[in-house]
């Protein structure tokens, strides 16, 4: 059967995951929508409303002689709440998907992502998880991971979706020993207001369409 586009990034960025892992078990043995604008991934100077930071009123600013900052979100498609939310929902994600055991079936490892992406997207995954020279590999080199991630900017956003560019670092466990690998991925996000799921990822160097 012919594969989707979607089914061959989604494949190609899973067997990434994975392979990454047991090419350095290898040389051991031998021997990480609608685009409308990025956002760099340092604090943007009007975005003050952090957690934790004590808020700057308008009258502060003025007595200090300083034009208040204006509020960005009035320009966006989503508000703060809604980009926390999605956020929140991208780092799961990432989390998740880079966490894996040998022992896992494809339903297992699929557990954790249910509840973060679209069905499609689920179902792409457990089928890039299940690819036969992928799984043989996975199990033979006793491939554990532990996956963390961090977005590290927005890269394409429109009015119900947000694309972020993701870090995951994988603390790896092989038979040939530990390792450490962080691989970039551009995931993209499709919802409104607080409720976010991920439907598409790939290699931050593929882009995201």
């Amino acid at each position: 059967m012919e594969t989707s586009p979607l089914q061959r990034r989604v494949t190609f960025a899973l067997i990434v995951l994975v392979l990454v892992g047991l090419g350095v078990y290898l040389v051991g043995a031998a021997r990480g929508s609608g685009a409308r604008g990025a956002v760099s991934p340092a604090p943007h100077p009007t975005l003050t409303a952090l957690p934790g930071a004590p808020p700057t009123s308008a009258a502060t600013a003025v007595s200090a002689g300083v034009s208040p900052a204006p509020d960005i979100y009035q320009w966006l498609p989503f508000t703060q709440a809604g980009l926390a939310a999605a956020a929140s929902v991208a780092r799961q994600f990432g989390d998740a998907y880079g966490t894996f055991s040998y022992t896992q079936t494809a339903a297992e490892y699929a557990a954790s992502l249910r509840s973060l992406t679209s069905a499609e997207l689920t179902s792409q995954i457990m089928a890039a998880y299940s690819v036969p020279g992928v799984a043989a590999a996975r199990t033979g080199a006793r491939q554990v991971s532990a996956g963390t991630a961090a977005i590290q900017a927005i890269r394409a956003f429109g009015p119900t979706s947000l694309t972020f560019l993701i870090q995951i670092t994988q603390d790896l466990t092989a038979t040939s020993g530990r390792s450490q690998q962080v691989t970039q991925y551009a995931v993209t996000l499709t919802g409104s207001g607080t409720t976010w799921q991920v439907t598409d990822i790939e290699l931050a160097s593929a882009g995201n369409s």
